[in-house]
């Protein structure tokens, strides 16, 4: 497992995400629009690639209570105001998608961009899906509409020009799918919550493997990495053609307490107004959240020493070698949203790398690499 961990250590990824979820603030009771939700999140973007993040995402939701409804053009219009930043879907929800659109989406922003669009493919969380029936499928055909879909987004992004047929669109023969990405094909990764089967097509597809971590310990995803990077090895691809990311729940602050104190009511919010939590009995206590924080959870509040203790606790369970953030659920304000980004960048980042690298550094001199 040596030389994909070095690897990993090497280049390790930071980014940040969003959803752009629309719900009231919970001190002053006060709406935020659409317009201004976009707004901030081309801001965010902005101040990500300033600080020196890699990675900007924008997720996918069809409901009200969501400005994000379509993500290649909110990201070409984050395209237009930054140069380096890599620009992803998180996530796609490429089951109620047609593929051949998606991928001529994204490649015409991957040319906006100059080569920097990305797509992290999912099936859609448990909790939203009413996108299926909005958009005309079966709920029931849950997983054959990834499979069959996944397959075809793969084909299209190695043939500029294919046949194709399946059971959920029309057969397609000898047809050109235009524009191509600037670097001939997309980087694709596959989206995963906690299945074992999911992640093991990731692997035998070769794509990467983003894990949707928002709670728990990170070490219930280990049996699904190895699982991963087996059935990655088994059909033939190198270490390096494997990468997982990790996606999460966060705010950073100066101080524990402040970071908690802070954060609490927009995260209570979040699941009372988007996830629908609103049976007290349903509720997260402050207890239970404070709980929730700790270094063995996902949950990724606290002070930047505490964040990098728990980015160093998931890659020694993991090994991953990219690590999202979503700063702002339950309508934190933008202030609030850009001090994360900063100290993400500034305290959390540099120190992050440079223990991983001497980590490797130790393994190469006594063979031990974790």
């Amino acid at each position: 497992m040596g030389s994909d961990r070095e690897e990993q250590s090497l280049s390790f990824e930071f980014g940040v995400y969003t959803f752009g979820d629309l719900t009231n603030d919970p001190h002053s009771g006060r709406p935020i629009n659409a317009k201004q939700r976009l707004e901030e999140i081309v801001a965010a973007a902005q101040l990500a690639e300033e600080v020196g993040l890699d990675v900007f995402g924008l997720g996918e939701h069809h409901t009200p209570n969501f400005a994000v409804t379509a993500p290649p053009v909110v990201l070409a219009a984050i395209a237009r105001h930054t140069k380096r930043i890599k620009l992803t879907s998180a996530t796609t929800v490429l089951s109620t998608a047609d593929p051949v659109r998606l991928y001529e989406d994204f490649a015409t922003l991957d040319l906006l961009s100059d080569g920097r669009a990305e797509i992290i493919a999912g099936r859609g969380a448990m909790a939203f899906l009413d996108t299926y029936s909005l958009f005309g499928y079966e709920l029931a055909d849950y997983d054959e509409l990834f499979q069959e879909k996944i397959g075809l987004l793969l084909h299209i992004n190695e043939n500029e020009r294919l046949s194709w047929n399946g059971r959920f669109r029309p057969e397609l023969i000898e047809a050109g799918v235009a524009p191509r990405p600037l670097g001939g094909k997309l980087p694709l990764w596959i989206g995963v919550g906690r299945t074992l089967e999911s992640a093991e097509r990731a692997g035998r597809l070769g794509t990467g493997l983003t894990f949707a971590q928002l709670s728990g310990d990170p070490s219930r995803l280990k049996p699904l990495a190895d699982a991963y990077r087996a059935a990655g090895k088994a059909a033939g691809y190198t270490p390096e053609q494997l990468p997982i990311a990790i996606c999460g729940h966060g705010y950073i602050a100066p101080t524990p307490r402040q970071a908690l104190d802070e954060y609490f009511p927009y995260h209570a919010n979040y699941f009372e107004h988007i996830m629908q939590k609103r049976n007290p009995a349903e509720r997260l206590s402050r207890e239970e959240f404070e709980l929730s924080t700790g270094a063995s959870f996902a949950l990724a509040v606290g002070s930047p020493e505490q964040i990098v203790e728990k980015i160093l606790y998931q890659h020694e369970q993991i090994g991953h070698s990219r690590y999202i953030l979503q700063l702002d659920i339950g309508g934190v304000p933008y202030a609030g949203v850009a001090r994360s980004i900063e100290l993400l960048a500034t305290k959390v980042m540099p120190v992050v790398r440079r223990e991983l690298n001497q980590a490797t550094t130790v393994g190469k001199t006594d063979g031990s690499l974790r």
